[in-house]
């Protein structure tokens, strides 16, 4: 690795510290620092959208995907497309009435209390561990570019003579990538994770590109080869029409499960909703998730894409390479892409690449940690304290607050450290088993005037049981995970205000 593409590295990082320290002077209170004002023009907050659902997990696992399989990731593609048609229509409205801090006020309001305070429960436990998951994919990355630098083994095992010096660089890096997105968070708020996601979407869009550019070079046929051979090993395969629970990424799992999934990430989740709430209109934000929908199917369509270009390369003319990324005789997919970076780009290239993979994980994990802190205090130290503390009070607390989710999600990468299996399924799979219990409780919200708090807590536990006994004692796919836990979670909710008779002003009031 070239001294250049630390200094690139070095100052990404610390150009992104120094702007969310520049944000910091304009905040006042909590609406400032987690809604923005509600000024953000649409454009920024689509790319805010695009550059928080992209992940490490997505610009490292989806090229791995298509390594190992083909297109059929696109059919989520489209599901994630029908998702956000339903979310503008059914639930952004929803958003204006009122001013609202997190999403979860909307239940309050339906509800109670009650209600509002599990949900915004399990959108904390959710978020820390799908998050430290990402956390962990993108210190995988770090950790790879610093082991391709020479003497850096030997450095760690001259630190920690007892330990794996991989394991212990592996541990630098999440705890460097940690430090520095609480650190731009904690200072900037959402003002900062909206205008830096937007540089950040820029960033791993071009070094994407690089990448694809320089590896569709090193192919000696060229794009022709690519398209020849990938046909041939059926790499461009879109559409699997299979049947069955159990398989992922089928036309079914995909576009009917898919749709579920994005309802409820985009439509009941703080972590996206709360860019809608940082627009001026129902108009804005509509425009904004929509045209979000477009970017992110062509740029999943780019990274399936570099997985089959990597395919026909090394399978073709860098078969020797192949071990690099194998263990125990099992390929390690997650880890190919990667390892093109350090090993084939030039010097600069190498990082602003590194850079781009960055920049799609600190998006993620910058919006994780604001809307984090944001439903602690809104839903839970703001009504503690009756709401009569000074609006710096509340600002200092929810910097630390900022800080506090921060360390968890460290903690959480650092134990997935044990867990190092294909991690797109590990982070979707832990989304979608709350998600959809979140989803039918707003289903039961939008669509019915009879249910009341005692109805939705039935719907909530009986979602959560099922979903439980679906994780732990089947083998139906996760991306079924919505659909099943929103629909009994629905139902259950709707069978029980058949028998019990509630006074909903009451609880409403709550």
């Amino acid at each position: 690795m070239h001294s250049l593409d630390l200094i690139i590295l070095v100052v990404y990082l610390v150009g992104t510290v120094l702007f969310g320290a520049w944000f910091s002077r304009s905040h006042k209170d909590v609406k400032d620092y987690f809604v923005s004002g509600h000024h953000v023009p649409w454009w920024a907050i689509m790319g805010s959208i695009v550059a928080t659902e992209t992940s490490t997990v997505t610009f490292i696992s989806v090229p791995g995907f298509a390594y190992g399989a083909n297109f059929t990731f696109m059919q989520l593609v489209i599901g994630y497309m029908i998702g956000r048609i339903v979310v503008t229509i059914l639930f952004v409205p929803s958003y204006f009435k009122g001013e609202l801090l997190t999403v979860y006020q909307l239940l309050g309001q339906r509800f109670g209390s009650g209600v509002r305070r599990l949900a915004s429960m399990l959108f904390l436990i959710t978020r820390s561990l799908a998050d430290g998951f990402r956390l962990f994919a993108t210190g995988l990355v770090l950790a790879a570019l610093l082991l391709a630098m020479p003497g850096m083994e030997q450095m760690a095992r001259s630190w920690f003579p007892s330990v794996n010096p991989q394991l212990v660089i592996l541990i630098v890096s999440v705890l460097v990538m940690g430090i520095a997105t609480i650190t731009y968070t904690y200072l900037g708020g959402m003002t900062a994770v909206i205008w830096t996601d937007v540089i950040q979407l820029v960033i791993y869009l071009i070094g994407a590109v690089l990448a694809a550019w320089i590896l569709l070079g090193e192919i000696p046929g060229g794009w022709n080869e690519v398209v020849q051979t990938g046909t041939a090993a059926g790499k461009f395969t879109w559409f699997d029409f299979s049947t069955g629970l159990t398989k992922s990424y089928t036309f079914w799992s995909g576009v009917i499960g898919g749709a579920f999934l994005t309802t409820a990430t985009h439509g009941t989740d703080q972590l996206m909703v709360q860019r809608y709430l940082c627009s001026s209109s129902v108009k804005q934000a509509r425009v904004a998730l929509l045209t979000s929908g477009a970017v992110i199917f062509f740029q999943f369509l780019l990274f399936l894409l570099i997985g089959s270009m990597l395919y026909v390369y090394y399978t073709g003319h860098a078969t020797a390479e192949i071990a690099s990324f194998t263990l125990n005789g099992k390929l390690q997919t997650d880890r190919i892409f990667p390892h093109f970076i350090v090993t084939h780009l030039p010097p600069g290239v190498v990082g602003l690449v590194i850079a781009a993979i960055f920049a799609a994980a600190m998006s993620t994990l910058s919006s994780s940690l604001n809307s984090s802190a944001a439903t602690a205090i809104g839903d839970f130290y703001m009504p503690l304290t009756n709401n009569k503390k000074s609006d710096k009070h509340y600002l200092t607390v929810s910097r630390l607050l900022t800080a506090v989710w921060g360390v968890v999600q460290i903690t959480v990468a650092l134990v997935a450290i044990r867990f190092s299996s294909r991690v797109v399924d590990e982070v979707l799979g832990i989304a979608s088993f709350t998600n959809g219990v979140i989803l039918g409780v707003f289903f039961l919200g939008t669509f019915t005037k009879r249910v009341g708090q005692t109805s939705a807590f039935v719907g909530i536990i009986a979602g959560a049981s099922v979903m439980l006994w679906v994780k732990m004692g089947t083998s139906i796919s996760w991306q079924w995970y919505v659909l099943i836990g929103s629909v009994i979670t629905f139902v259950a909710g709707y069978l029980a205000s058949l028998m019990i008779r509630e006074n909903l002003q009451e609880q409403q009031s709550k």
